[in-house]
């Protein structure tokens, strides 16, 4: 039932894709435990220098290539052997920075998404091994970049991620709009996909499915529908090993179904978080007469006119725990956390049924 997932050159024992949560809810530590249960670990990199140690509170673009490869470096020590990537927001000010940076620190998958990634192999053409792999949510997407890859790097991806608008946490690749209509069909995305890169170029490219994988059924529905793997973000939230604030897991745990909707990031993007908070967030870089301190955004609403909030220091407050002005991030399924768990539990739970039939049937 499930076979493992092959990206490139690099073959995971299992089906699954940790997604990238930015500024350091995927780090190093819940990357690295992915990777050695025998997923794929993303290190996500937006706002990776916020309260790592290198930050200064002037050194942003410095402090931020570095403070990802020291959590590549912490992810394979978890995981020598282990398949660790990096989750690179194309909206980034320094996307290209933080592309080269992760090639150099040995990340062997890049996951790009928040826009189409149409210059990465280009970034990455000195490293050929390296994965590719853009997130899309539409058939569209995925021919733009497939044509423009070809046409101008004769490169194709190495897979791609379909996220679905309806239920994926944090950025969307979608019009604020065009959510909630009931129209998006994920699976049909994902087979159309599939079909283009068979019809056009000969290729049985991977294709993972992301948003709202939650369980074991979520993930075999997934491959019956045509998926060759998942990307799972939000389960991984409350588990011991994410790199977030004991204060943000609970506020996964605490928060209901009717908690999470929708907001405009500064970013210009529709994006899922935890509502509850969400004046407070609004208000607090007003009342504190902060500003736009980094310019992490290539377009940002905050930074342009100071509309909205600072959204990398909002994620960053709820990160270190602040959740009362802190943007908490998450996917529709969010309110089904109901403990702390091992990064080892959830991998038993989606496929330790299948590893006892593959031993029965050995032995």
């Amino acid at each position: 039932m499930f076979g493992p997932l092959r990206i490139g050159k690099y073959e995971a024992r299992y089906p699954l894709i940790q997604g990238g949560m930015g500024v350091r809810i995927s780090a190093g530590s819940l990357a690295g435990h992915v990777a050695k249960c025998g997923g794929i670990g993303l290190v996500a990199s937006p706002g990776i220098t916020l309260n790592s140690g290198l930050f200064d509170g002037t050194n942003y673009f410095q402090s931020n290539p570095l403070a990802l490869k020291e959590e590549i470096r912490k992810a394979y020590e978890i995981a020598p052997d282990g398949i660790i990537g990096v989750n690179v927001m194309v909206a980034l000010s320094d996307f290209e920075e933080l592309v080269v940076a992760s090639v150099e620190a040995g990340a062997k998958v890049l996951v790009c998404g928040a826009g189409l990634p149409m210059t990465l192999p280009g970034l990455t053409a000195h490293a050929p091994d390296v994965a590719l792999v853009p997130i899309v949510s539409s058939v569209r997407a995925a021919q733009l970049i497939a044509k423009k890859w070809d046409k101008a790097y004769n490169r194709l991806p190495d897979a791609v991620v379909v996220e679905d608008p309806e239920t994926a946490g944090g950025h969307l690749g979608e019009k604020m709009e065009n959510i909630g209509k009931g129209e998006y069909d994920q699976y049909e995305t994902v087979r159309g996909v599939k079909e283009f890169f068979r019809s056009e170029y000969g290729l049985d490219m991977p294709v993972i499915a992301a948003g709202g994988i939650w369980d074991r059924a979520d993930v075999m529905h997934a491959l019956a529908e045509g998926a060759d793997g998942v990307q799972m973000a939000s389960r991984f939230v409350t588990t011991v090993e994410c790199d977030a604030d004991p204060a943000f897991k609970q506020a996964y745990l605490d928060c209901k179904k009717e908690d999470i909707g929708l907001i405009m990031s500064p970013a210009g993007l529709p994006g899922r978080a935890i509502l509850s908070n969400q004046e407070s967030i609004a208000s607090y870089d007003h009342d504190n007469a902060t500003f736009c301190a980094h310019g992490c955004l290539k377009k940002c609403s905050y930074k342009e006119s100071g509309e909205r909030f600072c959204i990398v220091s909002a994620l960053d407050r709820a990160q270190k725990g602040e959740v009362e002005t802190g943007l908490i991030f998450c996917g529709t399924n969010a309110w089904k956390a109901n403990r702390i768990e091992t990064v080892q539990e959830i991998f038993d739970e989606l496929f330790a049924e299948e590893e006892a039939k593959v031993i029965d049937q050995a032995a």
